[in-house]
């Protein structure tokens, strides 16, 4: 295109000798908007003006150019259909052509058997167009009665203009049914640290699309509705004694189905029938460590070792620079997730007093240390998340601030079993969401 701009920003029109063009079929303009890149058209249209404007990629056959069943050009308007050619097009267009046809029915009966998008335009009758000369008159009503019958939905229209309508149809048996659904995430954490960060994004990525999802914390369990499809109890974070409250129980009551996605910490201090009370209402707890499952999941058939599946987030690469990173234990995260993960990964040495930054470090530091957090009750309680993801990954704790060789194929090791673990979760949640579903129709 060619336009020219003024020092004050306003767009001149183009001067004379490049107005040359010639006009182009608004109407095809509009239908080339509805046509992916790269798709292969056939356009049963009268005129072959859409060729031109076609998106960067796109095939194109013309009705004139194909033949029908019998070898003969298409009377389109008499019945005929080019077979192959649809069947081996991707978007098949008519522009002005639904009009004209006599036997709607026999037509959409071809479209259903090639089974492709359909771009077309009509006069409806109640949209007062233009119908001297045409052979059928249907209004907007008939039409979706007409496209629901063949097995088409209309995925999108626009106007041509005051009486002609711009559709394009998908069938619909490409389409999975979508019913909605209500899902509770409740966070065992701060929701402003690394962790917990990484944590949300993990539980709405495996999450339906259709999910209508309710983020809650320990701050904001108040604000729960009264149901729900499905209740997940963590995102990855973990669970002690002052969050294993009645209020809890009663959220993960409210769910038609509910899954645990969390470990512990403070082990010490946690009351056993507490823990017991929330494990019993879940369907799975999918939990962080083998010391979760050895400690309160031992002879359960609902807990599952899942481990840190945040680790997912984290890729497995080489670090370069020879200056110690440390971390404390700050909870606020103000840069970027992904350049977090950078900096982190950018440090052969690494050592850290939280935990989901250590494991990041693991998947591509040779040095690593870390530093357990105390309890605020009980001073000489400590987490032991440190030591439980240690044991998990290589098999053995490590002394506490002291620098450790990290064991690469270990770290391959625990990432892929995680990685196989995380794709089970995804399959129950779907699982669950659907007999949900079943269990309302």
């Amino acid at each position: 295109m060619n336009i020219q701009v003024n020092r004050k920003l306003i767009i001149d029109s183009p001067p004379p000798a490049l107005r040359q063009a010639p006009a182009i079929d608004p109407r095809a303009l509009l239908a080339a908007q509805f046509i992916p890149a790269g798709s292969r058209v056939l356009d049963l249209s009268a005129a072959s003006a859409l060729e031109r404007v076609l998106p960067y990629g796109c095939s194109y056959q013309s009705r004139d150019s194909v033949t029908c069943d019998g070898g003969n050009v298409c009377n389109i308007a008499g019945g005929d259909f080019p077979t192959q050619a649809a069947a081996k097009s991707d978007v098949i267009v008519m522009l002005g052509v639904l009009g004209q046809i006599i036997d709607v029915e026999n037509l959409f009966t071809h479209l259903r058997f090639s089974k492709q998008d359909v771009v077309l335009s009509y006069s409806a009758t109640d949209l007062g167009g233009d119908r001297a000369g045409a052979a059928n008159h249907l209004s907007f009503y008939d039409l979706a009665r007409l496209f629901d019958r063949y097995g088409f939905r209309i995925e999108c229209t626009t106007p041509v203009d005051a009486g002609e309508m711009l559709m394009r149809l998908t069938p619909t048996d490409r389409l999975k049914p979508v019913t909605s659904c209500s899902v509770a995430v409740i966070s065992c954490g701060d929701d402003d640290t690394f962790g917990d960060r990484l944590g949300t994004q993990m539980i709405n990525s495996l999450l339906p699309g259709e999910a209508e999802v309710h983020h809650l914390n320990f701050r904001t369990l108040n604000e729960a509705r009264e149901q729900y499809d499905l209740v997940v109890l963590g995102t990855g974070n973990s669970l002690f004694q002052p969050l294993l409250t009645g209020e809890v129980l009663d959220i993960i009551g409210r769910g038609k189905a509910s899954i645990g996605i969390f470990g512990t910490q403070y082990r010490e201090l946690i009351p056993r029938a507490a823990m017991t009370r929330v494990i019993e209402r879940l369907d799975t707890w999918y939990a962080r460590s083998e010391d979760d499952v050895l400690m309160y999941g031992r002879g359960r058939k609902n807990v599952v070792h899942l481990g840190d599946w945040l680790i997912d987030q984290f890729p497995l690469t080489q670090s370069s620079e020879n200056e110690p990173l440390q971390i404390g234990p700050e909870t606020g995260v103000e840069l970027p997730l992904d350049r977090i993960v950078k900096i982190i990964q950018s440090h052969r040495q690494v050592h850290s007093a939280r935990l989901a930054p250590l494991l990041c470090a693991l998947t591509s530091a040779e040095l690593a240390s870390y530093e357990e957090a105390s309890s605020p009750q009980q001073a000489d309680i400590v987490s032991g998340r440190f030591r439980s993801m240690l044991i998990d990954i290589f098999g053995r704790s490590y002394p506490e601030k002291e620098f450790f060789l990290v064991d690469r194929e270990a770290v391959r090791r625990y990432k892929a079993r995680v990685h196989r673990n995380v794709a089970q979760v995804g399959e129950q949640i779907d699982s669950l969401l659907r007999n949900a579903a079943m269990a309302s129709a």
